[in-house]
């Protein structure tokens, strides 16, 4: 059995990498795309095998054939979407972050009690293999209890047409919403638990009024989780935990390949890359993965790989830390 999906927007990771990813699925089936230039929309679905193209999104989520729809929509569209998409009686796997506030995602949630239908947010990370063995590592005994994550996510984008350099800040631009949900989503996955506090500081262009450079540290029961995140330097990412026994470092934490294997260094000690204990982490599309996981919790009827319960606490971390770069204090994680 196959779901049957409908694409709600015509975003390039939609086109790129996240439609390519779920058609190659063993549960998941692309059969529509819509956007708001039906010219667009037909397109992709010419370029990418897709069967039927709409020109509105409301004539998308009018086809019954549609079990589920992926949301690739801009930031400020997500849960207005989210929501008209489950009360026609789709299910949504909606892109990150999938709300600006924690009052939206607790609209959603309603919605998706009201209407009896399964949404998460999509955060690939959470079902690719490096990251579940990862936590299945982090929570061994061999690694001793984890007391520190540190996190580093960059890249390069003075585009001021690109709306992740938006003006207006209920458009949810710059680098904390957009990148630095990341760290926050997967040191929370890593230490099984919630920060309770959150301290940041930030830099901002001039121009876009956007968040181009910031740094956090988040508190947790068990230990600290740091982060940083900008826009406008080199391109990097890596992502470290360290236990009281030995530590873990992963090499591409995000934007992982889908065309060679990934690793993840495991120490207990600090020597160079080439006498570290490498594991290797099979090649995989983690839009596969993503895609299938998310199908099969529906034909399952079985919890979805990041539900909105999941989505509250991360938005809710993003919030405080936005409040804390404007106050330079520290900030409670208010749910």
């Amino acid at each position: 059995m196959k779901i049957k999906w409908g694409i709600l927007g015509n975003a390039g990771i939609a086109r790129n990498f996240v439609i390519p990813g779920m058609k190659a699925g063993k549960y998941s089936e692309i059969t529509a795309i819509a956007s708001r230039d039906i010219n667009k929309s037909k397109k992709t679905a010419k370029d990418l095998g897709i069967e039927k193209a709409y020109g509105s999104y409301e004539e998308l989520l009018g086809d019954k054939s549609i079990d589920a729809v992926y949301i690739p929509l801009p930031n400020h569209l997500h849960v207005e979407w989210s929501i008209k998409a489950m009360e026609a009686g789709k299910h949504v796997l909606c892109e990150k972050p999938f709300a600006l506030s924690v009052s939206d995602v607790k609209k959603a949630i309603e919605a998706r009690e009201e209407n009896g239908v399964k949404i998460g947010e999509a955060y690939m990370v959470r079902t690719h293999p490096q990251w579940l063995k990862a936590r299945e590592l982090t929570s061994s005994n061999d690694f001793g209890k984890l007391r520190a994550v540190q996190g580093f996510f960059s890249y390069t984008n003075f585009d001021s047409s690109n709306i992740r350099n938006s003006y207006e800040p209920e458009m949810g631009g710059g680098g904390i919403w957009d990148i630095g949900c990341y760290p926050v989503n997967t040191s929370r996955f890593l230490f099984q638990e919630e920060p309770t506090r959150v301290i940041a500081m930030a830099e901002y262009d001039p121009k876009f009024k956007t968040d181009i450079l910031a740094s956090a540290i988040l508190d947790f029961p068990s230990g600290q989780a740091t982060f940083i995140s900008s826009t406008q330097i080199s391109p990097y990412q890596r992502m470290l935990a360290v236990g009281t026994k030995k530590h873990i470092e992963i090499k591409i934490p995000f934007n992982s390949p889908s065309t060679f294997p990934t690793e993840i260094f495991y120490d207990n000690s600090n020597i160079e890359e080439e006498g570290r204990k490498k594991i290797i982490i099979d090649t995989c599309h983690q839009y596969t993965i993503q895609g299938d996981a998310f199908s099969k919790a529906i034909i399952d009827n079985t919890e979805v790989p990041v539900p909105l319960e999941d989505t509250l606490y991360n938005t809710a971390v993003l919030k405080a830390l936005y409040r804390s770069a404007g106050s330079g204090k520290w900030e409670n994680v208010l749910v």
